[in-house]
């Protein structure tokens, strides 16, 4: 990982019909993944997960999806400390259980008709995968999943490509993990990002060429979804892609959308969702980031090149090298949408 200058900067974009769009600063990472082992012109690093190591946070660690392979597990120099051998894995999360450890899940879409949801346990200590089963996500594809701990269970949303979003609920008593499909929400076309918010128990889908919907996570709640943010060519253009989320106190925060269309990023004010700002990660030492599919953000120091807080970012163009995932510091990111 190379350590970089950060230089924030900013420009009022005028649309061609003259409408003055949102302003939209620059950000450079301050390091960048290994490249996956896919060839440069193949598109497979596709999305990332944060566990924050918090007595040693230099040590934390990054699991990441190759759609084509499998998952790595990367320090925060960037360097592969593992990789597992998964297939063809799409999206992945974690969440700290407790007892069971620092579960991973991973949208497994080796099946295009049967979509099942990978479980590992993280071991932290060695920075490796364990395997601890499967269990079925619904019926097509697999595309985004995103978890939400609820007591001992664990609530896996398996989003699927057609629109579908499965809500399962993962028993972790055991290290054999037992899945229930409890409800069945629906969106009319393709999605993929979503991001829980497990303070208010809602649930955030991205309806690729709508927008972002939020619904109540609650397993017996309705399945009537609202739209909380619409592709607008402005904040958001197409497609919506990953989705993460940033908490601040009992309710504050931010959402943060991946706005594939113009390499962005756009930041929404929880809990009412509010446009709070856009950045793009700029040319630098590591270089840009374009075609971003998945995004995660932490809170919290992870050492001296990110005090407060780490966001990544999938490069969908790392040329000459395969595909990879920058590192930012989210006060840079703070403090660019704030100038």
């Amino acid at each position: 990982m190379k350590i970089v200058a950060i230089l924030c900067g900013a420009a009022l974009l005028i649309a061609p019909q003259g409408h003055a769009q949102p302003i939209t600063a620059d950000v450079i990472a301050r390091g960048e993944t290994v490249p996956v082992g896919a060839g440069a012109d193949a598109d497979a690093a596709d999305d990332p997960a944060i566990w924050r190591n918090t007595r040693r946070p230099g040590q934390s660690l990054i699991v990441a999806t190759d759609k084509k392979a499998g998952l790595y597990v990367y320090g925060l120099d960037g360097n592969v400390k593992s990789f597992l051998p998964a297939g063809r894995v799409n999206n992945v999360d974690l969440v700290d259980m407790g007892r069971p450890g620092v579960i991973v899940v991973a949208s497994d879409r080796n099946d295009p008709t049967k979509a099942l949801l990978q479980i590992y346990r993280l071991d932290t200590g060695n920075a490796r995968l364990e395997a601890l089963g499967a269990v079925a996500g619904g019926a097509g594809e697999a595309y985004g999943v995103c978890l939400m701990r609820d007591g001992r269970a664990l609530h896996a949303f398996s989003v699927l490509k057609d629109g579908t979003v499965a809500q399962v609920v993962i028993a972790m008593d055991n290290d054999t993990p037992q899945g229930e499909i409890v409800r069945t929400l629906k969106l009319a076309t393709q999605t993929e990002g979503c991001v829980v918010d497990g303070r208010s128990r809602t649930l955030y889908v991205g309806e690729e060429d709508r927008g972002i919907w939020a619904f109540d996570a609650g397993a017996g709640a309705s399945s009537q979804g609202r739209l909380v943010a619409q592709v607008d060519n402005s904040q958001l253009v197409a497609d919506v892609e990953g989705l993460t989320l940033i908490p601040v106190g009992r309710k504050g925060g931010y959402l943060v959308a991946s706005s594939q269309g113009d390499n962005a990023y756009t930041l929404f004010s929880l809990p009412d969702m509010t446009p709070a700002g856009r950045f793009r990660i700029a040319a630098g030492a590591v270089g840009a980031t374009q075609e971003t599919d998945g995004i995660a953000v932490a809170p919290g120091t992870f050492g001296g090149d990110f005090p407060e807080g780490l966001f990544i970012a999938q490069d969908g163009d790392n040329a000459p090298a395969a595909q990879n995932f920058k590192l930012v510091s989210w006060r840079d990111v703070m403090r660019a949408v704030k100038n």
